[in-house]
């Protein structure tokens, strides 16, 4: 079925099921437009050959995440079926509720979307309209080489710590997640004892994503080009044995480093150039552009030129790589 057959059947569902009126039709229709789209994912993935792609499930009420998405329509009198007041919204069929802001709402409101995270918070976020204003364009080019004992090595030799966030509440989560277990399934003490540990994974995501977008609205507003690798973590959780390696790498988050550079780099303006990750920016000189081919091993951090005698930082200098091989690509996409 598609979503216009599902959408025509909505009438008559509402008058077999009261609890179907009690949330508003927007919400209602968007749910079975999700439902549209997953069944077009699934059949369009199993076309391809894909044998992995899960069939859609319904949504358990186990699942401690939960959500809703709902639209703004303008009346005849412009008068917005969701609207905000001071530090309050009114959502339709709800009252007045009020909220803390993390930003002005600075033009006409398209959509929002209500989530309860397991710590039982409530957040919304409002998607509206605006104009992004482009930075100032700047001289300054950056090439970034990501790690785990320093999170990015810029090519101008700037070393940034790890913040490490999950490591810091490792030991207080298993602590808690042993709490947890000794609970009996269904009872109060349970309930209550979930919602301590999911506190403490919020408070590591939290961390992660403060240090995240820090970071890259720093980078995105001293350089006008930024070259990294474009690294497919999963390929390389999957190749490594180490579950210490392994755990060090979720941690880190790349792909979400790698996601926020690009759009705020739409947003401002910026050229994010993304390096093919088997490019080999630790074994080439960025000197004489000698390949050293006996620097497959990461125990090795300093290294003397065979050809050309110069001495490298192993981070440094793949930065270093990183930046040029992704100017080149920029000059080569801007000739084409």
């Amino acid at each position: 079925m598609s979503y216009f057959d599902m959408s025509a059947q909505l009438p008559q569902l509402k008058n077999e099921l009261e609890w179907l009126k009690e949330p508003d039709k927007n919400a209602l229709q968007y749910s079975l437009k999700n439902l549209d789209r997953a069944y077009q994912n699934f059949f369009r993935e199993i076309k391809k050959g894909n044998k992995n792609q899960g069939f859609p499930k319904f949504k358990s009420k186990k699942n401690n995440f939960k959500s809703y998405r709902t639209i703004c329509l303008y009346f005849k009198n412009k008068i917005p079926s969701i609207e905000i007041k001071n530090n309050k919204i009114k959502l339709p069929k709800l009252k007045s509720v009020k909220y803390v802001k993390s930003r002005e709402i600075e033009g006409k409101i398209i959509s929002v979307i209500i989530n309860q995270v397991p710590s039982g918070k409530y957040f919304i976020d409002i998607c509206f309209e605006t104009d992004n204003i482009e930075k100032e364009k700047l001289n300054s080019k950056i090439g970034i080489d990501l790690g785990i004992k320093n999170y990015a090595i810029l090519s101008n030799g700037e070393k940034i710590d790890n913040p490490k966030c999950y490591k810091k509440y490792e030991q207080k989560l298993k602590k808690e997640q042993r709490k947890l277990s000794n609970k009996q399934k269904g009872s109060k003490n349970r309930n209550k004892q979930r919602i301590k540990f999911a506190k403490i994974h919020e408070k590591i995501l939290n961390c992660r994503n403060d240090f995240l977008h820090k970071l890259s609205t720093k980078l995105i507003n001293e350089n006008q080009v930024i070259c990294l690798e474009n690294l497919k973590v999963i390929e390389m959780l999957k190749n490594r044995k180490s579950k210490l390696m392994n755990k060090n790498m979720s941690d880190v988050s790349w792909y979400e480093f790698k996601r926020q550079l690009l759009y705020k780099g739409d947003w401002y303006g910026r050229n994010i150039i993304l390096i093919d990750q088997y490019f080999p920016s630790s074994q080439l000189c960025s000197n004489c552009g000698f390949k050293n081919e006996k620097l497959k091993e990461l125990d090795v951090r300093e290294w003397i030129c065979p050809n050309c005698n110069s001495i490298h930082d192993r981070d440094i200098n793949a930065a270093i790589n990183i930046k040029n091989e992704g100017l080149r690509l920029l000059n080569n996409m801007n000739y084409i």
